[in-house]
């Protein structure tokens, strides 16, 4: 597999050195077509699998059904309900990450925010005379800090 050093490699020989695609590719011990998919990528080449899915997929819409129906009904009881003839972990896993779609909010939990999403500012004005430069003093009054 070519990784991220071998790409940035392949580029810089292209484009620096100006080697063809058959040098680069026998200097990098890669073939030709790689040397060539490389040149014309923005990102280094990466393996991608197409998705295969799950046994659980076809049977989705009936559990979506009796989830909505009773949120906190147990995996057990939704497979013997839609006729599950696999592994009960199996069921499971996908009940768990369908099942937070339909429970309510729960009212203990706690609020999180994203960094930079809220902000509070609270301005004291002391009792005190503050020095500001110069022999000068200021009230509270005058300056928040």
């Amino acid at each position: 597999m070519l990784g991220v050093e071998d790409w940035a490699e392949i580029r810089r020989l292209r484009r620096a050195e100006g080697l063809s695609v058959s040098q680069i590719a026998w200097l990098v011990g890669v073939w030709r077509n790689t040397v060539k998919r490389a040149l014309v990528s923005d990102e280094p080449l990466r393996y991608r699998r197409r998705p295969a899915g799950s046994v659980v997929d076809p049977f989705e819409p009936r559990m979506r059904e009796l989830l909505a129906a009773c949120p906190t009904m147990p995996a057990t009881v939704i497979g013997e309900r839609i006729g599950w003839p696999y592994s009960i972990r199996t069921l499971s896993g996908g009940v768990a990450l369908l099942r937070p779609v339909y429970l309510p909010p729960d009212p203990a939990s706690r609020t999180t925010y994203a960094a930079g999403e809220i902000a509070q500012c609270d301005f004291w004005f002391p009792d005190i005379a503050l020095p500001v430069g110069c022999g000068q003093v200021r009230t509270a009054t005058q300056l928040p800090v």
